[in-house]
Parts: C-alpha cells; structure tokens; sequence
C-alpha cells in the first residue's frame, strides 16, 4: 500500500504520465470491493456474515449474490498484487536515494503490524495488515528474483492456496450456535470494555485462521506485482498481456465464481464457496486486465479522486473504524439491525465520503494521516525525516 504522492516511475514507455496510473485505480476498485465484504463480518455475526442477518429483503439475495460473485476473494487478490506492486516502487526509490533499504522496510512491516494489532483489536478482527507484515517478510527475501521465477512461484502459490482453500472449508466446522449467542451478547448489550475483549479475543483466532486461509495467496499476488512491476507491465496498460487476461480470464473466471454463488446461496454452501474459491485467481486476473483497459488518463476532478483513493491505507482502516462504530453499542448500536442490502450501501457511501475528505486532505498534504503515521515509523533510526519517496 503505497501513497500515491510517490512520483516513482517504472520500466517501459508511459508516454501520457510521468507515472503508472494503474496503481491507482488497482487501489480504488479494490477499496469498494473489500469494503462491501468486509461489512458483513462488521455489521452481522462473524461466523455467518450476510447469511447471518436477521433482516431480510428482496434486495438482498442479488446483492449478497453479487458480492460473493464478483467481490469476495478477488479484491483481496487486487490488494495483495498492490502490495508487490509497492515494494518493487519502494526498492527504486531507496535505490535512487542511496537509503538502507533493509531497515526501512523492517520498520515498514513493523509499522504494518502495528497498525494491524491495533486495527484487529480496536475496530475489525479481520484485519489483513498483520497478515501482509508477515508474508511481506517472506517477501523481502525474495526481492531479488528474477521475473519468470517471480511469476513462476507466485501462480504455485495461487494454485496452493485453491487447494488448502477447499480443504478447509471441506473441513471447517459449521456455524456454533454457542459462539453465535456469545457474540451477540457482546454486540448487542456489551459494554465498550466487553466488546473491545471480544474483538481482541476474536482477532487472535481470525488472524491464524487468515493467515493460514488467504496468506499463501497473499504471497502469490505479492510476487506477481513485484514481477510486473520489474518486467514494466504495470507501466503499459496496453500490453498484450493484459488484452490476453481480458480475453482468456474475465469472462470464465467471472461466470464461474457467479455460479460459484449461485451454489453456495441456493444449493450447497459448502460446495458453493469451493467453487467461489477456484474461480478467484482466475476471476481476478480478468479483472486486472479490465482495470489495464481503464487506467489511462482523465480530468482534473478524476485525477484528484484517484489520487486521493491512492491513500488505501488510511481508506482502509478509515472504513473499519467508521463501520465498526456505527454498527457497535457504542455507537448507533446497529449491528444485526439493518438489512445486508442496508449495510452494502453504507459501506460504499462511507468509501465514498472518505475519498472525499481525502481529496480535501491531500490538497493541504502529500500523504494520508495513516501513510503518515507508517511512514514516521518506517523513517524512524534512518536520518533525516524529508520525503524519501517511501510511503
């Protein structure tokens, strides 16, 4: 996750920008995409999520059936090749700069856990900051490979990742009734001190269970952005390569994580969200070549929106902390008292309320107030504090 104040520039002709554009809407498509799965586990039992709610409308069966078809998984997968797409700007910009690259970067993965122990525990138990810091640790030591070995062990570890996934959810236990009463104790009548415990306790279990469910994937889209950054494809939208992921991926990789949800709504969850689980890599190679298609330049307004969506970090946990307090007992004491459909536009508008304070916000300043604070922590023992280029 990247500030997009950098003004780094990549290998291969970029004739329109002195900057890849892609990154940035990389970084907005997947901001309203994981907002819209995440509200589930904010707003409704953890366990069930959308399924879980007791509101139920008309809308929501295509809305719940949209998010599991076209978000959920996927723009996890566009998050995590951002942050591949991250180090490799990180490596030339401490290149240029004649910076200790390895101590800046322990200090950035320190920063991210931080950020995400605090995230976990205070606001979103699903937090994924953790998770990066830890494979993005892993990550480090390869940052050296070559591009084919690069994208070679990144689709391995895609292909590992389908594989564990349909395992464990082949043999993950069903809902607990006893844990789904518990939890709707603590979120319903809970005191801020009960639920701030819940949420801890919760999060030091997600966070296993996250790492072992989505970290080796995490890994396998680190790779792939740090291979398409060095092999300059994140600079040339127009490469064809990214026609062929268009033509070869979105369309299958699409349908089948629709009939995916399809399954796991009307059939059989359990072989639906296999099958959701198959077609996420596919499905979202499809959509970064989709997003290669769009990413060329616009007007002065859309330049400042995707600028402003270029602050994911502060987006991100921006959405939780807002989420979660509107949903807690603290709060407007919402949780399970809206319909999915209800909390899917809440989530959007506060990603879009967001985005528009940070346009504000970037106007008067070059970095988001979280990309400020990671790159305060990511300075720290390496001389002076002026811009390096490293958010």
């Amino acid at each position: 996750m990247t500030s997009s104040g950098n003004t780094e520039t990549v290998p291969g002709p970029s004739p329109q920008s002195d900057r890849a554009l892609m990154p940035d809407y990389l970084r907005l498509v997947a901001l309203f995409g994981i907002v819209v799965v995440n509200v589930q586990f904010i707003a409704f039992p953890i366990s069930d999520g959308f399924f879980g709610a007791t509101h139920q409308g008309p809308l929501d069966t295509p809305a719940i059936w949209l998010v599991n078809g076209l978000a959920y998984l996927k723009t996890y997968g566009l998050f995590s090749f951002m942050f591949g797409v991250g180090l490799a700007f990180q490596i030339q910009s401490a290149e240029r700069r004649a910076l200790p690259f390895r101590r800046l970067y322990r200090n950035r993965m320190i920063g991210l856990a931080l950020l995400g122990l605090i995230h976990g525990c205070l606001f979103y138990p699903g937090d994924i900051l953790l998770i990066y810091a830890i494979t993005g640790s892993v990550l480090y030591l390869w940052r050296n490979w070559t591009v084919p070995r690069l994208v070679r062990v990144g689709a391995a570890l895609l292909m590992l990742q389908v594989a564990i996934g349909a395992v464990f959810i082949a043999v993950t236990p069903t809902t607990d009734a006893d844990f789904a009463e518990f939890e709707r104790q603590f979120m319903v009548d809970g005191t801020v001190a009960e639920l701030l415990v819940f949420r801890s306790v919760s999060f030091a279990v997600i966070a296993a269970t996250v790492l072992f469910f989505q970290g080796i994937s995490a890994l396998g889209w680190f790779c792939l952005g740090l291979a398409a950054v060095r092999s300059g494809l994140i600079d040339a939208p127009g490469h064809p390569l990214w026609a062929r992921a268009r033509r070869l991926c979105l369309l299958p990789g699409v349908a089948l994580s629709l009939i995916g949800a399809t399954i796991w709504q009307w059939h059989d969850a359990m072989l639906g969200e296999i099958v959701v689980v198959i077609a996420a890599p596919l499905a979202t190679c499809g959509f970064l070549g989709l997003i290669a298609w769009l990413a060329r330049p616009r007007g002065p307004v859309a330049t400042r929106f995707l600028a402003a969506g270029g602050s994911s970090l502060s987006i991100y946990l921006g959405q939780s902390i807002v989420l979660s307090t509107v949903f807690s007992t603290y709060g407007l004491g919402l949780w399970d008292a809206v319909s999915p459909t209800a909390a899917i536009l809440m989530a959007l508008a506060t990603t879009v309320v967001l985005i528009g304070l940070l346009m504000l916000w970037r106007t008067r300043f070059a970095l988001g107030p979280f990309e400020w604070v990671l790159r305060r922590i990511t300075r720290m023992g390496v001389g002076p504090r002026k811009d390096s280029g490293i958010a």
